[in-house]
């Protein structure tokens, strides 16, 4: 049986970032109303230089498994951070219907989460900022510019920045506290430092962070969290192996004190309150944001010259 292979140019050339923003925006709402499902996502350590990960889910007629790597170190050894496949099949005969990149696949999906959170959450129509300029920096950048806002890009590495930033055709901030200061502000980091302390949010702002999806990642301090109004992708991974684990185990919040935001856009939940409320969103990544990627690609492989691999 031949099946074809989606390379991630073959996943960019599929899926455009519009379109990822509204399949992961309909994986959020099937989900959060039973309809699509995933189990916990398993992590298999070998730190400190990185982790691998299983990712299952069922939906919309296919099922999902994504094998991929977090190994930080890699950049300096000129290799992809993340990298692995993700394996799409029939949810009816159970056959496999494709392979595609998982690094690919993860960028999209984590772009259009960060950008969904800042629709969603965020001030209408105000400027933007994505600190980190690696692949899903890159992702959110193009995520947050295809919903219309203006968007600027800070990194560590100010070279790089502008040379992603010219290729993306968005701007530059001046300063990491320039970044920091958008009315939305997306966090693609290693999550080993912390970008935003006690106080540092003002009145008004939201933050996507989606940089610390393991555990012992943090890019904001847990003082911080408390002060917000929190909203995650989903509260098991959050709350063990993202943003809000270490806020959970201090005793700062609370099961109470979150929000899925498929609830939120399932109008089950309320989202933004009022103008001058800080907001947060804790993104672990979902397989059920892998799968809906992966099925828009999937329904264009006719149309694309595809690798096909023997199976």
């Amino acid at each position: 049986m031949a099946v074809p292979f989606f390379a991630a140019r073959d996943v960019e050339a599929a899926v455009t970032p519009r379109r990822a923003y509204e399949a992961v925006r309909d994986a959020f709402v099937a989900h959060a109303r039973g309809e699509w499902t995933m189990q916990p996502k398993l992590y298999v350590t070998n730190y400190p230089a990185g982790d691998f990960r299983a990712m299952p889910a069922l939906g919309g007629g296919h099922a999902l498994l994504k094998w991929v790597t977090s190994f930080p170190g890699n950049p300096a050894r000129g290799l992809p951070t993340v990298s692995g496949l993700v394996v799409l099949s029939s949810a009816e005969t159970g056959l496999v219907e494709a392979v595609l990149d998982a690094g690919a696949v993860t960028a999209l999906r984590t772009g259009a989460a960060a950008a969904l959170a800042c629709e969603t959450l965020g001030s209408p129509g105000g400027a933007a900022s994505v600190v980190g300029a690696g692949v899903n920096g890159r992702a959110a950048a193009l995520s947050l510019k295809a919903t219309g806002r203006d968007v600027l890009l800070w990194d560590i590495d100010r070279e790089h920045a502008r040379s992603v930033a010219a290729g993306l055709g968005v701007g530059v901030a001046g300063s990491r506290e320039e970044a920091l200061a958008a009315d939305v502000v997306v966090t693609v980091t290693p999550g080993k430092e912390i970008l935003l302390t006690d106080g540092s949010l003002a009145p008004g702002q939201h933050v996507s962070l989606m940089g610390a999806d393991g555990p012992g990642k943090a890019e904001i301090a847990v003082g911080e969290i408390a002060r917000a109004r929190i909203f995650c992708d989903e509260w098991e991974q959050a709350s063990h192996g993202g943003e809000l684990a270490a806020a959970v185990e201090a005793g700062a919040i609370l099961r109470s004190d979150v929000t899925e935001l498929g609830a939120v856009l399932t109008g089950t939940a309320e989202g933004r309150r009022a103008e001058d409320e800080i907001t947060i969103f804790d993104s672990t990544g979902l397989a059920i944001q892998d799968l809906a990627v992966a099925i828009a690609a999937y329904l264009r492989a006719g149309e694309l010259d595809l690798q096909r691999l023997e199976l």
